[in-house]
């Protein structure tokens, strides 16, 4: 029985991946990893850390709350994923015939939530279909220079989004980071690259994030460094959407993107500056992507707005986090926002999740 009551939940990490002494030498970045899970009572804002069954410092880089049993979530760790059966007290680690490497997302289908996916570094991605209890690693073969990934050593291929389709159940999407946009027709059997028509500089295709509109089928957002675009015959066309800039460049960092659950023409944007930007904004659309409108949260945010969640059962209760440790909390679906800042050592915040 539903009694009310959402959780949040903020998850800590940083960038672990080969070649990173190449990005901070030549990009002037300093990337820190830190490590950490929190929880807090939605509307209270006091936060707890998370251990039991955690592997030591856990960097988390995705939390997913199952979209019917709010009390089961799963989080993307370097061990890679661990699940907890009762809102985060308990954790416990999914037996995955995985290579070691980091997990970066998962994905409950939208067409029937015991069909899994979890992606990882590399373009790695597994599947389950009876809700986690057996993986089989999908067949991803598109390699650089199918994906725009540099040969000099930039940290590459992660799986940082997947979405699939509520109209046709085989149609797949996975944005990498570094490297490209992938699409599968056949449940994951078989890739394609869509990096092209993403570019506004002469620069890789650095992708954050993909979604598969529910409101038109064949209509998909996919949001990058440099901003959004949008296709509507399943990616192998792509035209930019315009968003309020935020940095000098006249671009926007978009690093995360949501749906309403059950409103699929009200979408959510979280971004800012660049990667390491002072600078966060909001944004919001009323009509499925074709339009973006910034929202002012009613405070100062202090570094891009790396990442944000939509309760399932509660749509109006949404959260949004900066990396540098800030967590904003709206009761009333985005139209006023409270501020509920972790504690001062808790920054490189990657992901939120709240149900």
């Amino acid at each position: 029985m539903d009694n009310g009551t959402s959780y949040i939940f903020a998850g800590l990490a940083g960038d672990t991946s080969p070649g990173i002494e190449w990005v901070e030498k030549h990009m002037g970045i300093k990337l820190v990893v830190k490590s950490g899970l929190y929880r807090s009572v939605f509307g209270q804002g006091d936060w707890e850390p998370l251990t039991k069954g955690l592997p030591d410092a856990p960097e988390v880089r995705a939390i997913t709350i199952h979209p019917h049993r709010p009390e089961v979530v799963y989080v993307a760790t370097q061990d890679g994923p661990y699940r907890s059966d009762d809102h985060g007290d308990h954790w416990e680690k999914v037996v995955i015939p995985d290579h070691g490497l980091p997990m970066w997302s998962l994905l409950f289908h939208p067409a029937d939530p015991r069909v899994m996916f979890a992606g990882y570094e590399s373009a790695e991605i597994y599947r389950s279909d009876d809700a986690g209890e057996r993986w089989h690693q999908l067949p991803v073969s598109v390699r650089f220079p199918d994906v725009t990934m540099p040969p000099q050593g930039i940290p590459a291929k992660r799986v940082l989004m997947m979405s699939g389709s509520i109209a046709d159940q085989d149609e797949l999407y996975a944005s990498l980071e570094v490297g490209g946009l992938l699409r599968s027709l056949d449940g994951g059997e078989h890739w394609e690259n869509l990096s092209h028509g993403q570019y506004l500089t002469d620069d890789t295709v650095d992708m954050h994030g993909v979604l598969a509109s529910r409101l038109t089928p064949g209509t998909v957002t996919a949001i990058c460094r440099v901003g959004m675009f949008r296709s509507i015959d399943r990616g192998d066309h792509w035209q930019r959407v315009p968003i309020e800039p935020l940095n000098e460049k006249g671009t926007t960092y978009c690093r995360c993107l949501r749906e309403v659950p059950g409103m699929p023409t009200k979408l959510w944007l979280s971004g800012g500056g660049d990667f390491e930007s002072n600078v966060g904004g909001l944004f919001h659309s009323e009509d499925g992507g074709l339009s973006w409108e910034r929202v002012d949260i009613g405070h100062e945010v202090n570094s891009t707005l790396f990442a944000m969640s939509i309760d399932q059962r509660h749509t109006d209760r949404m959260v949004c986090a900066s990396k540098k440790g800030q967590v904003f909390a709206s009761a009333d679906a985005g139209a006023t926002w409270s501020a509920h800042a972790l504690p001062s050592d808790a920054d490189q915040v990657y992901c939120v999740a709240t149900g």
